[in-house]
C-alpha cells in the first residue's frame, strides 16, 4: 500500500508555475529575447558566444584543435554567456541564435556575417571550412557523421533526461532515474563496443565526432558530470575509460575544456578567452592573484 497521489495530467498544460529543482528560474515555455542588449564584438573573425558546459567545451576544443594544427583563421573571442542569469535572452543573443541555447558562433570573416547554432552543425560548419577534423572520403565522412549525430540524439537521455533527475530535480525520483540510468549504461555500451575495435569513435582519426561525445560520455567516465560515476559502475566500459584518457591528453582539448568555464579549480577557468596567451595570464586563479595583490 501507499499513499502517494498519482498525477494526473490536466486536459490542456497550461504553465501557471516553475518546474522547480535547478535551472528553474531560467525555464519557460515560450522563446524569443526577454532584454535588449548587444553581443560584445572583439578583434577575431570567429565570435563564440558561451559556457563550458559539455555543449560548449564541443567547440572551444575544435577551435583549439585547428589552431594547434597552424589554422590562423581559426582565432577567436569566446565571450561568456551566463546563462543562470538569463544572457541567452537577450535581444543580441536571440539574434544569433533564435533558440536562445549555448555554443552560439558568428563568422566575420565571410562577405555577410554567418551565424551558426547548434553544436553539432557548428562543429561541421569549421570542419569543412578549413577541411580538417571531418574525412572526404564517403564511407569515413559517413562513419564520421553518424556517430556525430548518435551524439545528438542520445545527449539529451543523458543531461536532460539522467543528469536532471538524478543530479537536478527538486525530489529524487526512482523511475525516472531508473528509466535514464539504463538509457546512459545501454549508451555507454554501444561507446563501449564501438571503441574495442576502433582507437577513436569513428575509426583510426581523431574526428568531429570525438570532440562531440567526449565532452559528455569523457567528461561521465572521467567522474566530472553529476558525480554520477561509481552510480554508473563507469570503470566497466573500459574502452571508453581508455578513450577518454587519451582525448583528454591532448593539449588542444585541456585548453578547450577551460574556456568559459565557470566551476572547478581556479586554474581550470578561463572566463573570456581573446589570445592564447589568456591561457597564461587570465585563468581565475591568475586574476584573484592580481586581486589580492592590489588589496
Amino acid at each position: 500500500m501507499t499513499d502517494r497521489i498519482e498525477y494526473v495530467p490536466p486536459k490542456v498544460w497550461t504553465w501557471d508555475q516553475e518546474s522547480g529543482g535547478t535551472f528553474a528560474n531560467i525555464n519557460r515555455p515560450i522563446a524569443g529575447a526577454t532584454h535588449d542588449k548587444e553581443l560584445p564584438v572583439g578583434k577575431h573573425p570567429l565570435q563564440l558566444y558561451s559556457l563550458g558546459t559539455p555543449n560548449g567545451q564541443k567547440v572551444t576544443i575544435m577551435l583549439e584543435e585547428l589552431l594547434a594544427l597552424g589554422y590562423g583563421g581559426a582565432e577567436y573571442d569566446a565571450w561568456l554567456i551566463r546563462i543562470g542569469e538569463g544572457d541567452q535572452f537577450s535581444s543580441g543573443f536571440v539574434e544569433v541564435n533564435p533558440n536562445s541555447k549555448i555554443p552560439a558562433l558568428l563568422d566575420r570573416s565571410e562577405p555577410t556575417p554567418t551565424r551558426v547554432f547548434e553544436s553539432g552543425a557548428i562543429l561541421m560548419y569549421l570542419a569543412e571550412k578549413f577541411g580538417a577534423f571531418l574525412p572526404t572520403d564517403r564511407l569515413a565522412r559517413a562513419e564520421t557523421l553518424s556517430w556525430l549525430f548518435w551524439q545528438m540524439g542520445s545527449a539529451p537521455f543523458l543531461g536532460g533526461g539522467f543528469g536532471h533527475f538524478y543530479a537536478y530535480a527538486p525530489t529524487k525520483q526512482e523511475y525516472p532515474i531508473n528509466r535514464y540510468a539504463m538509457e546512459v549504461k545501454r549508451q555507454l555500451d554501444v561507446l563501449d563496443r564501438q571503441l574495442a575495435d576502433n582507437e577513436f569513435v569513428a575509426g583510426a582519426d581523431y574526428t568531429i565526432a570525438d570532440m562531440a561525445i567526449w565532452p559528455w560520455y569523457g567528461g561521465l567516465v572521467k567522474g566530472w558530470q553529476y558525480e554520477a560515476a561509481e552510480f554508473l559502475s563507469v570503470q566497466d566500459y573500459k574502452n571508453v575509460v581508455r578513450w577518454a584518457d587519451q582525448v583528454f591528453a591532448r593539449p588542444a582539448v585541456a585548453r578547450g575544456r577551460k574556456v568559459n568555464r565557470t566551476s572547478g579549480i581556479p586554474s581550470s577557468q578561463l572566463h573570456e578567452r581573446h589570445d592564447a596567451s589568456d591561457f597564461d595570464t587570465r585563468t581565475q586563479d591568475k586574476l584573484m592573484g592580481e586581486e589580492n595583490s592590489a588589496l
